[in-house]
């Protein structure tokens, strides 16, 4: 697979760019590809020279440059105000009664746990931070894990 650009081509073998440990070939009869490692199928589209994964919602799609995989992301999908204000507000309402329940009612003075208050707010703007993090970054087809993956 080194050397110059080659087209995307069903009956060569590529590496995967799901888990990057394993070999993509064609399936029999179809115009798609395999993995031997993840198991995963990928849909071939020849003109576009891409692959996309039809068994993992939301199918993640690959370009081809002629000498490895990059990510296409989706240029069509944008997040509607809607869907930022739900966010946010699933962010900062949790986070918003948590701290309200430790300002009307703090802990005695002088308990040994006089702190979890303040760390359980804390807790619960990270997680669900987190949470909306991550839906985003599903959504928009980020392959973070892809990312920080080693490459060999």
């Amino acid at each position: 697979m080194s050397g110059s650009p080659t087209p995307l081509n069903v009956r060569q073998t590529y590496p995967c760019p799901l888990c990057r440990r394993g070999t993509l070939s064609e399936l029999t009869l179809m115009e798609a590809f395999g993995c031997d490692v993840c198991h995963h199928v990928f849909a071939v589209n020849a003109s576009k020279q891409s692959v996309r994964v039809v068994d993992r919602s939301p199918p993640l799609t690959w370009r081809w440059n002629g000498q490895r995989w990059t990510v296409s992301h989706r240029d069509d999908v944008r997040l509607s105000w809607e869907a930022w204000l739900a966010a946010i507000a699933f962010v900062l309402f949790p986070t918003a009664i948590v701290s309200l329940a430790a300002y009307i009612f703090p802990p005695l003075p002088g308990s040994p746990f006089g702190i979890f208050p303040i760390f359980w707010a804390v807790l619960t703007f990270v997680s669900h931070l987190a949470c909306v993090t991550w839906l985003i970054l599903e959504y928009y087809q980020v392959p973070v894990l892809s990312y920080l993956r080693l490459r060999r």
